[in-house]
């Protein structure tokens, strides 16, 4: 690993608390490439590593010499790649949500991190929870708001927002598919037309009765008059397009503030999603920048940030 004052072109290793879940690091790329980069995912093995996949990946063996670490959480597999590298200047950055409860071992990596930084304040103060930290998170903003599709609703048209229905060694589930199931068959039958962004890692079988959209959900929300689901990362990325949200809020799930602020109104009877979607209205303007963040340019910043921890520097800066 390089000593002192890394090169302009840097390698950096990521790691999150989906092992095999690249679709987080992915929208990073288009940065990297700007600026001479290697981003390299850290992963447990290749066998879910999809063939075509554009983000690099290694295992903890095969990973080559690196100038920083940077764990997307403090979930078992991030912790254990960080042990696996005492060396490398270590940071901590919020590519997806995490709830404010303090992960087991988050205090295996507090000592050694030079830079923190969440997508906006609300997700900085779920992230601070998650890592069990008062130090200041720097927001930068997500990469994922920086070319945002231009909104033109089509009548009628509602994007449902899937989750992940079951568990597995890739990441954890939310609950309320069944909840979002059944308020897409309310909007259905109430003639609305719906379109599915499914999350990367739900089964697309249970879907099948629906459109499914061949894009992205952020991309497919610039056509819908409303979106509906299951509250996550997404949410205040189709909020940044402009699309408004109604979040499916079964009793079992717990996610942060910031992802019901951004919603119009949230349901946990399908019975309400029809009124729900056709009263959908943006929240104020104050909100939406708590739960969004700085939008444009936030890949620079992030990558400004993960520059000076590289260096050697502690980012304390808001």
């Amino acid at each position: 690993m390089n000593q002192g004052h890394p090169p302009p072109g840097l390698r950096v290793l990521i790691t999150t608390n989906e092992p095999w879940g690249t679709y987080h690091v992915q929208p990073l790329l288009d940065e990297a490439a700007r600026r001479g980069w290697e981003l390299i995912q850290v992963v447990p093995d290749v066998s879910r590593i999809k063939p075509g996949d554009p983000v690099p990946t290694a295992t903890p063996r095969t990973a080559p010499p690196a100038d920083l670490l940077v764990v997307a959480g403090a979930g078992d597999w991030p912790v254990e790649v960080a042990g696996r590298f005492p060396r490398l200047p270590l940071a901590a950055s919020g590519l997806a949500y995490l709830g404010p409860r303090e992960a087991a071992d988050a205090g295996r990596l507090r000592p050694r991190l030079r830079a923190i930084t969440a997508a906006s304040q609300g997700a900085a103060l779920a992230f601070a929870g998650h890592l069990g930290t008062r130090r200041t998170i720097t927001v930068v903003g997500s990469p994922r708001t920086d070319d945002l599709p231009k909104r033109v609703p089509e009548p009628g048209l509602v994007l449902v927002l899937t989750s992940v229905t079951h568990p597995d060694s890739t990441g954890e589930a939310a609950p309320g598919t069944d909840l979002l199931l059944a308020a897409a068959e309310e909007l259905r039958t109430a003639g609305k037309r719906i379109m599915v962004g499914l999350h990367p890692r739900e089964d697309p079988a249970l879907w099948a009765r629906h459109e499914i959209s061949q894009v992205s959900s952020q991309t497919a929300a610039a056509r819908a008059e409303a979106a509906i689901g299951i509250p996550g990362t997404v949410f205040p990325l189709i909020a940044a397009v402009g699309t408004p949200l109604v979040g499916c809020t079964d009793p079992a799930l717990r996610v942060p503030d910031y992802l019901l602020t951004v919603c119009s109104s949230t349901i946990d009877d399908a019975a309400l999603a029809v009124s729900a979607v056709d009263n959908a209205r943006l929240p104020a303007s104050e909100t939406l920048r708590e739960g969004i963040g700085p939008v444009g340019g936030s890949a620079g910043r992030l990558f400004d940030v993960w520059s000076k921890a590289a260096r050697g520097d502690v980012v304390e800066l808001a």
